[in-house]
Parts: C-alpha cells; sequence; structure tokens
C-alpha cells in the first residue's frame, strides 16, 4: 500500500500529464475552457500514465530483458523532449522502417550531443533539433548486429511514445528497469500506484 506522500507524488505527476495532454488538445481542436477541465478531471479520476506493452524478441536488450518476449510497464510521455526524457532512459520508440512495431531501446544522446565513431573514416556530427540516438544494450553484439542508431541513423524524438519501468520476463523473472536516477525518482510513486505484477503475469505470453 502506497503512502500518502507517495500518494501526492503520484497524483502530482498524474495531474501534470493530464494538464499537458489537454492543453495540446486544446490548442489543436481549440476546445472551451469548460471542455479542457472536463478533460483533465476525466484523465485524473479514471486515466492512467502506464501501460502495458509486449516487447520485441531478441538479443539487443539483454541482459535487461530476455531473449524471449517480455511483459513491460510502460510510462506514457505527454511530450517527447528533454523535460521528460534522459540519456540512460530505456525508451519505447516506433520503428524508423515500420511505423506500425515499436522498439525498446536505451537513449544515448539527444539534441545537441556530438557524437564520435571509433572508425576514423567517420565524420563526427551534432544530434539535429528534435531527434535523438537511441543503442542496443547487449555489448556482445557488434555495431552491424544490433537494430539501432548505428543501423538507422538518428530518430525523431516525437517517435518516442514512453519509458520502460518494469519488466516481466517470466512469472518469477522480473523487475524494475534500470533507467537514468532522475526518471527512476520520477517513476517511482507511479510504480508504486499502479504497478500490477499478477496483471503483467496474466497478459504476458510464455
Amino acid at each position: 500500500m502506497a503512502s500518502i506522500s507517495t500518494w501526492f507524488r503520484y497524483m502530482a505527476h498524474k495531474l501534470e500529464y493530464s494538464l499537458t495532454l489537454s492543453l495540446k488538445s486544446h490548442r489543436k481542436e481549440k476546445l472551451s475552457d469548460k471542455e479542457l477541465i472536463q478533460i483533465v478531471c476525466k484523465n485524473l479520476v479514471y486515466g492512467k500514465i502506464t501501460f502495458l506493452h509486449s516487447s520485441d524478441k531478441g538479443r539487443e536488450m539483454a541482459p535487461t530483458m530476455g531473449a524471449h518476449e517480455n511483459t513491460l510497464l510502460i510510462r506514457k510521455i505527454p511530450i517527447a523532449n528533454t523535460r521528460y526524457l534522459f540519456v540512460g532512459d530505456a525508451v519505447v520508440l516506433k520503428d524508423p522502417n515500420d511505423s506500425d512495431k515499436y522498439l525498446v531501446r536505451r537513449l544515448a544522446a539527444v539534441e545537441g550531443f556530438e557524437m564520435v565513431s571509433g572508425d576514423v573514416k567517420e565524420e563526427p556530427f551534432v544530434i539535429e533539433k528534435d531527434q535523438c540516438w537511441v543503442t542496443a544494450e547487449n555489448q556482445e553484439l557488434k555495431a552491424n548486429e544490433a537494430y539501432d542508431s548505428r543501423t538507422f541513423g538518428p530518430v525523431s524524438t516525437a517517435d518516442i511514445i514512453g519509458r520502460a519501468i518494469y519488466c516481466l520476463r517470466t512469472a518469477v523473472d522480473h523487475g524494475p528497469v534500470r533507467n537514468s536516477d532522475t526518471a527512476m525518482g520520477q517513476d517511482s510513486p507511479v510504480l508504486a500506484v499502479e504497478l500490477d505484477v499478477e496483471e503483467m503475469a496474466k497478459n504476458h505470453k510464455a
């Protein structure tokens, strides 16, 4: 059972998420102030800021995730920018080569970062505005074996839909996903309130 202080922190995150999304809709759809308030209140009462996701099979994210299918608890990101995403986070993003599929990769660099290759033939470059660089976690994979930015290049930050905060590999092998210290601090009250391992196990495909 989460403490009162944890619930307050959780509700603050939930309110920020709801307000951010509602204001985006307000600007796009020109909602009235009354409609805006109704949406915010509805999201606060009924909405969640996480969802379950079955991750892609493969070795790219080992050892955090197993080689078989994993069930992940994903924290939704209201706006994919450096206020909500941090280098070191395990993020869920649209596959650059197939927008109907999603990948889980580590956020390695964001706009403004200079990228330097170990290959002297490759010139350094700077990540452009609204772009980022994502990498596979498995250190045993060579660059040409890992399906990440070393293969497909920088990706649009807007293609990131959330951050993985808990991973269920099997019914007896599960735990929080290691992210940046800032992200883990922000996500701790969300995990305390919205994590339901039994529900994750029900949705898990062995």
